[in-house]
């Protein structure tokens, strides 16, 4: 059965365009995952389908309302199904959030617009996801981030290889990669990747995974637990002279 996903959005195309390119397409032409597009305004109420409303209290801009949310949800929720709000307060988007998620049978995303939603919005969700500590123009692109991050994990959407050496995978930044030509603007392929060894080559991408992670991302490392050989590898990362 494909993962199914409903997206509840003010401006759908804003949604439609990227699924319809290069492998989110792939995965729904293979029928791994099937991605609906809904437009809020389908449940806006009167005339003008209105689907929002000053904040009570005032200030600045508008309110995505409880109850036009709470119909949609009415009409696409399924005992199956988990809610996720886009939301700047949500917990933060990781490579685990999306692994749990790709273990799901229906998920249905909300993209708030405006100054955000009702607060009584957020007992009618099941997760609040964050892509990050910054604030958009509104959902969908954080969405798309999530989408395209979930259904590139679906068994068959990929290369498992692909899937299964990259970066936060195993909780590490990925290793440098090199393609031809063996020498650009005086810096070479390092020797090891040519020379057939393959137990070298697995080596040399450990150490120099665990080398990018302690410069970019030494988070990652507080409170792992290390495996024998990434402990070694990493003193000798540790051990090497800096350049000045």
């Amino acid at each position: 059965m494909p993962l199914e996903i409903d997206v509840l959005t003010l401006f759908p195309p804003m949604v439609e365009g990227p699924i319809r390119e290069s492998i989110p397409a792939r995965i729904q032409e293979q029928g791994l995952a099937a991605i609906r597009v809904h437009d809020l305004r389908r449940w806006g109420l009167g005339r003008h389908r209105t689907v929002d409303d000053y904040t009570y209290g005032g200030g600045a801009g508008m309110v995505l309302r409880a109850d036009v949310v709470a119909a949609a949800l009415a009409d696409l929720r399924r005992p199956d199904s988990v809610v996720i709000l886009l939301d700047p307060a949500g917990e933060v988007f990781r490579q685990s959030v999306a692994h749990a998620l790709a273990g799901s049978s229906h998920l249905v995303f909300l993209c708030p617009r405006y100054e955000g939603v009702d607060d009584r919005v957020r007992a009618m969700c099941d997760r609040e996801i964050s892509i990050g500590d910054y604030v958009l123009t509104g959902g969908e692109l954080a969405a798309l981030v999530v989408i395209d991050a979930v259904i590139r994990l679906l068994p068959g959407a990929i290369d498992d290889a692909s899937t299964a050496e990259e970066s936060f995978a195993a909780g590490l930044l990925e290793y440098p990669q090199y393609t031809r030509p063996a020498e650009f603007d005086g810096v070479s392929v390092p020797h090891v990747l040519v020379s057939g060894h393959h137990e070298q080559v697995r080596q040399w991408r450990l150490r120099e995974s665990l080398r990018r992670t302690l410069e970019r991302r030494p988070d990652l490392l507080e409170g792992r637990a290390l495996t024998k050989e990434e402990a070694k590898l990493l003193a000798e990362v540790r051990s090497e002279p800096r350049d000045p």
